[in-house]
């Protein structure tokens, strides 16, 4: 009797290690078959590259040449995240009136956005941002000869300036909640809206101070006469969606190493941005 109770309690045991051993496949097969079950870290390195989306129309930030290669400060901090993880690197386009979508697709499109996008409670509530790696607020273009016509927010919201904005953006909201009598021209494309402003298509051009400092470089036609006065005061920081909370684990940590160690501060430095961080 004792001898079939130990036979019988042997039998349960390798018969539960069986049940568990195949619940454990199945559990591992299926978290390979669908990647939104696994870590978002594991996805992206057994795809050896990590998936990052960016409008491409932003100097000196994101800009995405002719040719398809892109370049700028968020380029490279992108890069940087890449070389965390040991990963590869491509680039997804978007565009600011679909960010939020993309952000959100299924399929999904991308593992994060970066590119200039400022940091805000609408977007955390439905998505994940990581930590300010860049101080941002808006500002104005306009030709330099007319620099000393706009001094303050007053000065622009008069009837007979033509305000410029790209659609979609924050740009096109802060001058829609700000300006009640100029008036507003939506264009297209962000990074042909400095020329247009130049050339006397536009008056002013809503932008940020990322942004306005690299077209006063290079088109002397053009002056950001409220540069040291911006309208309103941001960060720019990392948008993914929610779920993903080790990949944003580690673009947070990698943010505040650079901070620690200097690097961020040399790259604001290459891109002539402003560094307020201590």
């Amino acid at each position: 009797m004792l001898m079939k109770n130990r036979r019988l309690k042997a039998w349960l045991l390798f018969a539960f290690l069986i049940i568990c051993g195949t619940v454990s496949f199945i559990t591992c097969s299926s978290n390979k078959d669908n990647p939104s079950t696994q870590p978002t870290i594991d996805r992206i390195e057994q795809r050896g590259s990590i998936l990052v989306g960016t409008t491409g129309d932003y100097r000196p930030l994101s800009f995405r040449e002719e040719d398809g290669t892109y370049w700028g400060f968020c380029i490279e901090m992108a890069e940087i995240f890449a070389k965390q993880l040991g990963v590869g690197i491509q680039f997804v386009p978007t565009t600011w009136p679909t960010l939020t979508a993309d952000v959100l697709a299924e399929p999904q499109r991308f593992d994060l956005a970066i590119g200039g996008i400022t940091i805000t409670d609408t977007r955390r509530e439905t998505m994940l941002m990581s930590i300010g790696y860049l101080a941002n607020g808006k500002t104005i273009l306009c030709r330099s000869s007319d620099a000393d016509s706009y001094k303050s927010l007053a000065d622009i919201d008069k009837p007979q300036v033509r305000v410029m904005v790209n659609p979609g953006g924050l740009n096109e909201k802060f001058a829609n909640e700000n300006l009640t009598n100029a008036t507003i021209i939506v264009h297209q494309k962000n990074e042909e809206i400095p020329s247009l402003v130049a050339e006397g298509q536009a008056d002013v051009m809503i932008t940020e101070i990322t942004e306005a400092p690299y077209y006063v470089q290079t088109d002397p036609r053009l002056a950001a006469p409220l540069l040291n006065k911006p309208f309103n005061h941001n960060e720019i920081g990392v948008l993914m969606r929610k779920g993903q909370e080790d990949l944003l684990q580690m673009v947070n940590a990698t943010i505040r190493q650079m901070k620690t160690n200097g690097s961020l501060r040399k790259l604001h430095d290459k891109y002539g941005l402003v560094y307020t961080y201590k």
